[in-house]
């Protein structure tokens, strides 16, 4: 995958902060997009649709807090396809893998910036900075893993081993 990152270099970026709770009164992904992160960038689904931004770049224990599930759906909704942090809360990576989007760890997040445009190559590991012409070396992710987000989530991809055939895109 090829997208434009978007930086928020905070720790402990928690789940109210993604998807605040004053908001789970309803659960369709696009209302969820539209308070996607206010209470942390109150622009940021603007500046997200403005500029393009499909790659969220965050401190260590992203997502941690309260277990909702809406909190990666929103942000999904609001286009990000990737998270790259150094460490993630487990049931958000979880939740996140569950709806197909994939999350990477990496330590070295200095080296991102907003607006920076990442190759990302997940069965090799490896994300290429076009920005600035670096190359990182990362943890793959696991075939397994793999095939649930490239089925869109694990709900497709249970329908397709069910079924006997592949819905994968």
């Amino acid at each position: 995958m090829i997208g434009k990152v978007i930086k928020y270099d905070i720790k402990d970026i928690n789940t109210d902060l993604i998807i605040p709770a004053r908001y789970l009164t309803m659960s369709e992904p696009e209302y969820l997009a539209k308070h996607c992160m206010e209470d942390l960038d109150a622009k940021f689904i603007h500046k997200a649709k403005k500029f393009g931004y499909t790659i969220m770049v965050a401190g260590a224990n992203f997502g941690c807090g309260s277990s909702r599930e809406q909190a990666p759906i929103a942000l999904k909704a609001a286009g990000i396809q990737c998270i790259i942090a150094p460490s993630f809360a487990r049931i958000f990576f979880r939740n996140s893998v569950n709806i197909g989007v994939p999350i990477i760890e990496f330590n070295k997040i200095e080296n991102i910036n907003t607006n920076d445009v990442l190759e990302i190559i997940f069965t090799e590991g490896i994300i290429k900075d076009t920005s600035t012409k670096k190359e990182y070396q990362v943890k793959k992710i696991s075939s397994f893993l793999q095939e649930i987000i490239s089925a869109n989530g694990l709900i497709n991809y249970a329908r397709s081993k069910i079924l006997g055939k592949s819905i994968i895109k």
